[in-house]
């Protein structure tokens, strides 16, 4: 019988199911896109600015602090809103200022510019992955979320092959007008995605609770579970952008500091096969949680990226080993994240849904902001193979933290 639904699971669902799917995964990984062009364009741009890895490292954090009121603010829109205008906004957010960030001609210019595009990053995120998990069932929601996720593998790529084709060639500022494109996606999302129906019935059903505050997820009910996730997604934030903002970066320096030595183009290419083990990462984890449960698949992604880190980062002398190896440390290094999408959304009611994810995911993602600054500054000291190692312990101790929610796997959502 599992055997059939595993074969069948996307024959029974909705032209609509698709769709809100499709666009959720579009807005996703355009979103990483743009904000992963800054990893790519980060050398180049401390160059031209005379920046130390920590600084560079701090403007990095900038849109992650932002992105943490950004995914509340959007959250507490989608729920009010709804899921699918709130996406458009955010995606219309961050499409407009990673242009606009082109323009930058002093570090003030792009302090500012990275801060709002983060709103919208942030908010992207808390929109769709409510659209997501309300429009799909129970049975197959982490299967669809996984898949949602994977469009941050297409869009790190996609990123990746810009820069090495933009970069060598226009500079920096030409790479970051690309940014604009995604603001097409919204016009389509916005007329053709239609709103889930638990959404519609709760907002417009007679005697329903129709506008949760952000103060609510701190009552007594709700506390343990709103502090339990945004710590989680404060340490798992953390060891992922203190990896893979600077994973571009560390392939590209030189071997005396620590680096592979890579030339732009050759380390744009070595991120091509990480980022196809990061899809099938996302995408698997969806399937195995659907079938044995969010909490153990989630450990055991969480200790393979713990394991392999430290070693990836010591293979500065091996080109060929570091090709072999990025796409374990892409799907182990990622596929986790599909957990908070279908988790988080299985823990919190409908009237409080769209706040909840953005308030407790994007806080872990505003307390991760110290992640590129840190690893930055370990970088500049030890050189930056050796300070990507520090991650690891942000992993484990995730994989620690996931034990003290409950077991979602197949939750019905009220």
């Amino acid at each position: 019988m599992n055997r059939n639904l595993s074969q069948s699971w996307y024959k029974s669902a909705t032209r609509e199911q698709w769709k809100t799917l499709f666009a959720a995964q579009l807005g996703w990984m355009l979103d990483a896109m743009d904000v992963m062009l800054y990893a790519f364009a980060l050398t180049a741009i401390r160059n031209e600015f005379s920046l130390t890895s920590a600084t560079a490292g701090a403007l990095a954090s900038v849109t992650l602090i932002a992105s943490g009121l950004g995914g509340a603010l959007f959250g507490i829109l989608a729920d009010r809103i709804g899921r699918v205008k709130a996406l458009t906004f955010s995606i219309l957010t961050y499409s407009v200022f990673t242009a606009l960030t082109a323009t930058s001609r002093s570090i003030g210019q792009l302090i500012l510019w990275r801060s709002l595009l983060g709103l919208g990053l942030g908010g992207e995120w808390s929109a769709g992955s409510v659209l997501v998990a309300e429009s799909w069932s129970p049975e197959h929601r982490g299967k669809a979320i996984g898949l949602m996720q994977s469009g941050w593998a297409i869009g790190y790529l996609l990123a990746a092959l810009f820069s090495a084709a933009i970069l060598p060639v226009y500079g920096w500022r030409a790479l970051f007008l690309i940014g604009i494109l995604p603001a097409l996606v919204a016009v389509w999302i916005r007329r053709s995605v239609p709103e889930p129906e638990i959404w519609k019935s709760r907002s417009l059903g007679v005697g329903s609770p129709t506008r949760g505050r952000l103060a609510d997820l701190f009552r007594s009910a709700l506390l343990r579970k709103t502090l339990i996730a945004t710590l989680l997604s404060t340490v798992v934030l953390f060891a992922y952008w203190g990896l893979f903002t600077w994973v571009p970066t560390f392939l590209s320096t030189p071997l005396e500091k620590g680096g592979a030595g890579l030339s732009i183009v050759k380390s744009s290419a070595w991120i091509v096969p990480m980022q196809i083990g990061a899809f099938f990462g996302y995408a698997a984890f969806g399937f195995l949680a659907d079938r044995f449960g969010r909490r153990p698949v989630f450990i055991g992604f969480l200790a393979g990226a713990g394991v392999l880190v430290p070693i990836y980062g010591q293979l500065s002398a091996s080109e060929s080993t570091l090709l072999i190896m990025g796409p374990l440390v892409g799907f182990f290094g990622h596929g986790y994240f599909s957990l908070f999408g279908a988790m988080l959304a299985e823990l919190f009611p409908t009237n409080l849904r769209g706040v909840a994810l953005g308030a407790t995911f994007n806080t872990g993602r505003a307390f991760s902001a110290l992640a590129p600054f840190t690893v930055g500054a370990l970088a500049d000291k030890f050189g930056i193979g050796s300070a990507l190692a520090v991650t690891s312990a942000f992993f484990i101790a995730g994989a620690g933290l996931i034990t003290l929610l409950p077991e979602t796997k197949g939750s019905t959502l009220e």
